[in-house]
C-alpha cells in the first residue's frame, strides 16, 4: 500500500487472531510495528515471525484497561524508536457468548472494559503525539454485532457501538490535524476468540450453521479478509476517508 513503507504503527491484540494478521500485513507493507499485548510470550512471538520474514516490530506487554500500564510501554515505545506513533489500530477485543440476563456483573465490566474503556485509553494516549504533528491513521476494529445486534452478544454488541460513536466523534475532533479515525466491523470470523465464544453455548454447531446461512457468501471471515481493509484505510490511498464504519462480512450488513 502506498505510504505506508517506514511508518511507525501499534497494534492492540496483535498476539493472535485478527490482530496478528494486521500486524503481518503492516510489516509486508514496509511498517515497524509495535505489538502490544495482554500476553507477552504471544506479542514476541509475533514479534520473532515478522522478523524471520524480514519485517520489523516490536513486543509491548500491557492490559490495556490500565491506563497507567498501557501510558508507561506507549512512552518507552516511542523514546526508544525516537519518534510519535504514525498509525494505531485498536484491535484488542474480547467476548463471551450467552443470554444478557445471565451474565455476571463481572463479565459485563469485562467485555465493556477491553472492547471499549480500553480502546479509549489507548487512543487518549497516542493521538496527542499524531495531534502534534498533524499526521496519522486511528484504525479501530468493531463488530457488525455494534451495527445490527446480535442475540447472545448484548454487552459485546453494546460496546462495539461505542467503538463506531467513538470513532466518528473523533473524526470530527481530529479531521482539521490531518488525522484519519475509521473503524472495521468484521463479520463472525475464524480466530479462537471466535471458537471460544461459540464453545461457551449451550448448542455450538447449531450457533455455527445459523451464522453461516445468514452469511451471503457462505464462509466465515478470515482474519487476512480484515487486515487488507485496514493496511488500505491507514494507507496514503485513504487520506480523504474519515468517520466511515466499513463491515467486513460476507454480506451479513450491507449498510448505506
Amino acid at each position: 500500500m502506498k505510504g505506508l513503507k517506514g511508518k511507525l504503527a501499534l497494534v492492540t491484540g496483535g498476539g493472535g487472531g485478527i490482530g496478528l494478521a494486521i500486524c503481518s500485513r503492516l510489516a509486508a507493507d514496509g511498517c515497524a510495528i509495535g505489538i502490544l499485548d495482554i500476553n507477552e510470550a504471544a506479542a514476541k512471538r509475533v514479534c520473532e515471525t515478522i522478523k524471520a520474514g524480514g519485517g520489523v516490530a516490536f513486543p509491548l506487554q500491557a492490559d490495556i484497561c490500565n491506563y497507567s500500564a498501557v501510558s508507561a510501554a506507549v512512552k518507552d515505545f516511542v523514546a526508544e524508536q525516537g519518534r510519535d506513533i504514525d498509525i494505531l489500530v485498536n484491535n484488542a477485543g474480547w467476548d463471551i457468548f450467552g443470554p444478557f440476563v445471565k451474565m455476571t456483573p463481572e463479565n459485563m465490566q469485562k467485555v465493556i472494559g477491553i472492547n471499549l474503556i480500553g480502546m479509549m485509553n489507548v487512543t487518549h494516549i497516542v493521538v496527542p503525539g499524531m495531534i502534534a504533528k498533524e499526521a496519522g491513521r486511528v484504525v479501530n476494529i468493531a463488530s457488525d454485532a455494534g451495527r445490527n445486534g446480535s442475540s447472545g452478544e448484548t454487552a459485546y454488541a453494546a460496546a462495539k457501538g461505542g467503538v463506531i460513536a467513538f470513532s466518528k466523534s473523533m473524526a470530527r475532533e481530529t479531521a482539521g490535524k490531518k488525522i484519519t479515525v475509521n473503524a472495521v466491523c468484521p463479520g463472525p470470523t475464524e480466530t479462537n476468540m471466535m471458537h471460544e465464544m461459540m464453545n461457551s453455548a449451550s448448542s455450538p454447531e447449531k450457533i455455527r450453521d445459523a451464522m453461516l446461512r445468514a452469511i451471503p457468501m457462505r464462509r466465515f471471515g478470515q482474519p487476512d479478509d480484515v487486515a487488507g481493509i485496514v493496511a488500505c484505510l491507514a494507507s496514503d490511498g485513504c487520506s480523504y476517508i474519515t468517520g466511515q464504519v466499513i463491515s467486513v462480512s460476507g454480506g451479513l450488513c450491507m449498510a448505506g
